[in-house]
This record gives structure tokens, sequence and C-alpha cells, in this order.
């Protein structure tokens, strides 16, 4: 049975990543992508659905892990009766290949080593044709199934009930290095990797990148850790970002809850371009602002909730019967259905991004802006029309308040380009009709009876993405509206002092069974909400416990449960750590100290 979620730990070369459990195996695999099917997939299901083991023979021992400093490079530490391990587990960065590195070095006494590699391919569907080689006196072992390979180098092995384990006795000072290359099996093998300087130059790219962020104040390693962490999400051939490393993680232990998130959700990748550009991080706006035009090219009313990596637009939704799932939560999906939903507010997330970006210093081409009018146009033409809204609901469509505040956003942020930027567009018209949106959303997205906006037209239920609104602009977070609708999120959506998203048992608009954990990034929001409106204690309070629930080595899922203690949904969940950033960018303004800019929220509120 694979571990608790937060038991994983993540290496990543910037194009697809690997989860390391805590024992030592490597238990979720996708080559050469994010998003392509599985090679080890015991994450969702058992050994047998693929894995690459690496441990102490002896079942008593202990194990330490961490990351070098600001990498994705994981050191574990391995306690024995006889002696004491390191195994260092990293993917080279910048060489354009496909691998992992598994070095293994003795530091005292010996050490009896377990080695099991399990390749399954296609989501555990493809069962390789696997040979033993010589290579220069060496063993090599190949695996082959359909259109893909690999081959790995080390000790040899012995086939054993379709898998290949070995024993590795290792003594004090000696190191044996392991690695695991994917090429397309039509391709001649791509060669051995020269380990000692793939390691120094993977080392030395992390560091580098890590040392061009800009933060002070409290939280300081978080933050680090978690742009790290949306960095290692982001593509670097084509500057897509992820939502998360996997798909089918539940968010409801044993229930249905279970989706793909290896995917580019404009949503979420407009929100990691606000935290790379309030950290300095500016030549990651223009990567992803590329990619976006590449994506959405042709008629607005085409634009998608989602694409894949490289802006694919089809990302059919199927259950996958090769994989049981996480601790038996099923289905296990592969594709995302809600690629074909319309979502009101994405449009708005994406040009308040590209709206930062300007004000960063990206300068528009003759591509940029024309896009940006497109969307403005499309906004005009559609923004009464009711959507699923930013939790995706497989129900019917509604006015979604946080949806239609969005759409304000995204004339609001067209309005800004003309008038503090010179470039062309009807600003007249824009700013009518931004006006007329606000006027709406104030009649109908309002209960003065609770003096609290509501999740949609026509409801009195709350909804944890209201706290948004002040966010980008829409109301200032002192507002009193927003103080009311503040009281009635923490009356009605709080579980344990953390926020679900919105009431599963009141009004269920997802037509999905109830049961959803606390999400992460919605009390990392309330966070940014405390410190914005005067609770600056209560913003401290919520934020030292929310970066608790990290693990061992700083990630975060998509949602926690607070009975169990443990994290739930996909995994590293970019929204979770982006929501901390924000959230952690505020507190040192909530205490009085100015010396923190935090672009997105600071000229928003200025503007309001």
């Amino acid at each position: 049975m694979s571990l608790p979620i937060e038991d994983y730990a993540l290496i990543s070369d910037c194009r697809t990543g690997a989860l390391v459990g805590r024992d030592g195996s490597i238990d979720w695999l996708c080559l050469p992508r994010y998003d392509s099917p599985s090679t080890f997939g015991a994450l969702l299901g058992e050994p047998e659905h693929g894995r690459w083991l690496i441990a102490p023979a002896d079942p008593r021992a202990t194990t330490s892990r961490r990351y070098l400093d600001r990498t994705f490079v994981l050191v574990t530490r391995w306690t024995t009766a006889t002696g004491e391990l390191e195994v260092t587990d990293f993917m080279p960065r910048g060489d354009g290949r496909s691998d992992v590195v598994r070095r293994l070095r003795c530091l005292r006494g010996e050490v009896e080593v377990r080695e099991e590699l399990r390749v399954r391919f296609g989501y555990a569907a493809a069962l390789p044709w696997v040979r033993q080689v010589t290579e220069h006196g060496r063993p090599v072992l190949i695996a082959v199934a359909g259109p893909d390979a690999v081959v790995r180098r080390g000790p040899r092995l012995e086939a054993h009930e379709q898998s290949h384990t070995g024993i590795h006795l290792l003594r004090a000072g000696e190191t044996v290095d392991l690695t695991l290359a994917w090429f397309p099996s039509h391709l001649p093998d791509p060669g051995p990797v020269r380990v000692d300087r793939t390691l120094r130059r993977t080392v030395k790219w992390w560091r580098e990148w890590a040392s061009r962020y800009s933060h002070e104040g409290p939280y300081h390693d978080e933050v680090i850790r978690s742009l790290l962490v949306l960095r290692a999400l982001t593509h670097e051939a084509t500057g897509g970002i992820v939502a998360a490393a996997t798909t089918s993680l539940p968010e409801q232990f044993g229930g249905p809850r279970n989706w793909d998130y290896r995917y580019v959700w404009l949503r979420d990748a407009a929100l990691t371009l606000s935290a790379f550009l309030a950290h300095s991080h500016v030549s990651e706006a223009q990567a992803w602002r590329n990619w976006l035009l590449r994506a959405v090219a042709g008629d607005p009313a085409d634009v998608q909730t989602m694409y894949g990596l490289a802006g694919e637009r089809y990302l059919r939704e199927r259950e996958l019967a090769s994989l049981p799932g996480y601790q038996g939560a099923a289905p296990v999906r592969e594709g995302n259905a809600a690629f074909r939903q319309f979502q009101g507010d994405v449009i708005g997330e994406v040009m308040v991004a590209l709206s930062e970006a300007r004000d960063a210093g990206v300068e528009e081409d003759a591509f940029s802006w024309p896009l940006q009018r497109a969307l403005v146009g499309f906004v005009e033409e559609h923004w009464e029309r009711d959507d699923q809204g930013i939790w995706e609901v497989r129900g019917p469509r509604r006015a979604f308040t946080h949806s239609r505040v969005m759409m304000w956003a995204a004339l609001d942020r067209a309005v800004r380009a003309v008038r503090d930027h010179g470039l062309p567009g009807p600003v007249e018209r824009w700013e009518a009709l931004r006006d007329r949106i606000r006027a709406d959303v104030e009649a109908n997205g309002f209960d003065p009876g609770r003096n609290s906006f509501v999740q949609a037209y026509g409801s009195t239920a709350v909804d944890a993405a209201l706290l948004q609104l002040p966010q980008v602009g829409f109301c200032a977070p002192d507002d009193p509206r927003m103080l009311g609708t503040v009281a009635a999120i923490e009356a009605d959506l709080l579980r344990d002092g953390l926020l679900v998203r919105y009431r599963f048992d009141r009004d269920p608009i997802d037509h999905l069974p109830p049961g959803e954990h606390p999400f992460l990034a919605c009390s990392f929001w309330l966070v940014e909400q405390y410190a914005r409106s005067g609770r600056p204690d209560d913003a401290r309070e919520l934020m030292d416990r929310l970066v608790g629930f990290a693990n061992d080595v700083g990630l975060l899922a998509e949602e926690y449960d607070p009975s169990t203690h443990r994290q739930a949904g996909n995994t590293p969940q970019a929204l979770s750590h982006l929501a901390l950033v924000q959230a952690a960018d505020w507190i040192p303004r909530a205490s009085g100290d100015q010396q923190t800019s935090v672009r997105r929220g600071f000229d928003q509120q200025r503007r309001v």
C-alpha cells in the first residue's frame, strides 16, 4: 500500500517529477513529461504497479531526509545496526534528457542495500520486455514496451517474479551510482550519466535560480521552498505551469473526488506568475506570456480553462482500469473534463497577471496586447453568462459572484492599460461596463441582511473564493461589506479552524458526495485577509498553523485533514504554495513593516 501523501518528497528536472517515499521507493514518475503515462505507478496502487525501491535491507533502519539547501536534490540518511547510509536522489537539470540518479554512499560501518526495480509503462498497463547486457564490462538493464524504453545502469540485478532485485553491500567510504534514463524505444540508448558533473550542475542551477528572488520578513524558508516548488512545476521548454505533479490523489479518502491536475490551469498559472513577479522573477512572466499567446491563439470564444503543457487543447477525461487508486480511492483519472467548462473568472485572472507583468516592465509586443483586447471583447459579450465557477462544479451553471468580480477585474486591468500605459482601446466603453458589472454584483451578489457577499446570485451561502475580492481591488479589505463576508465565512466554512471551499451539506452544487477536507489555499487567503484588515495576531496564529502542515521537506498538498493530521489531494499543489507566498508577503505589513513590497495587493489597494 502506498504511503501517506505527506511521506513523499518531489525531485524534478522542470519537465517532470518523481515522488520519493520516506521508505526509499519512487512510487510515481511519468516520463518524459508530467502529463505522460506513468512508468512507476505504485502511488495509485501497489508495488506491482511500478516502483524503484532503494533502502537498507535491515527492516529496523531509521531515516531522516532533507533537500540540499535551495535545491530539489534529496538527501536521505539511513541508520542501521551495522552502519550509516546516505542516498542522494535527483533529476539532472540542463541536459535535455530524462534521468533519475540515485547515489548511495556508506558513511560508516557497512550497510546491505536492497534494490527492487519494477518498470510498468502506460499507467501499469504495459509490462516491458527486459534484458540485461554488458557494456564495457558493466551490466546494463534495458526495459522496452511500445514507444517507451528505460535503461538502468548499476550493479547487476536478478529477475524475480516480474521484477528485478539485488542486494548491494557498501562499506565505509564506498559509493555506488544507480541511474535510470528514459528514451523513445525507436532511438538508441542515450548513454551513461556523468554523475559528479551532473550533480554539481544541478545544484548550481537550483541555487542560482533561488538567489534571484526577493523576500524579507518571517517565513523566509517557507517562501523560498514554495517558489522552488512553483519553478519545479513550470515546464522548462514550453513555459506551461502544471497545477500539481500527480493525478487522482483523493480529496476524500476512499471517495470519488480524484482529479488529474497535471495540466496548465490558466487561473493557477496566472496566480503563479503573480507570485514570481512579486519576487523579482520577471523572466518567468515573459515565458508564460509567450506560452499563453500560443495556447489561446485564435477566437477568444475558444479559450479554455486549462491546456496541456505545450498548449494542447483536447484533454479528454477517462478512467484507468489498470490502477486501483490511492489506498483504494477510485476511479483513477487521466485527463480532465473541466477543459470543456466555461469558467468566467479565468480571463480576469489572466488579465490581472498580465497587468502585473506590464507594471513590472514586461513590454507588450505585436501579439500580446491585441490578445488581451480580444479577451476583453469576449468578456463584453459574455459577462452575464452563467458558469461553473472557480471550483469547476459539475452541476448546473450559476451566476457565481466571484466569477462576475473577476470579469470586473478583466475590464479594470484593460482600463489601466490605457490610462496608465497609453495602450490603445475603447477605454470609455470599458469603464462604463466595468461600472455596470460592479453595480450588478453589489445588487445581486450581496446579502444586506447578513452584510455579506454570497456565493452565487440568488443564494445566501458564502464561498471561500470571496476572499479574493480585495485581492483584485474590487473592495478594500476593511470595507464593512468585506468584514461582514469574513464573519459569514468564519461562521459557515471553518472546520477545526481551517476553511473548506463551500458548504457541501447545504446546496450541494457539485453533485458529488460530501466529505472534502479543508482547502489549504483558502486558509492562506484568510491569513492575507486578516493581515490586511487589522487582525495581525489572527494572521500570524493561522499562518503558523498552516506552515506546520507542510511535510518534513516543506511540501503541501491541496487539502489537510486536521482530525487525522494527513495531507489530501494532489501534491505538491501549486495553488497551496503560491497562496502561502502571498500570505507570507502580507504578514510584515500587518506588523507595520514596510520593507516588503507586495505588488499584487499594494497596487490594487491603492487604486480602490
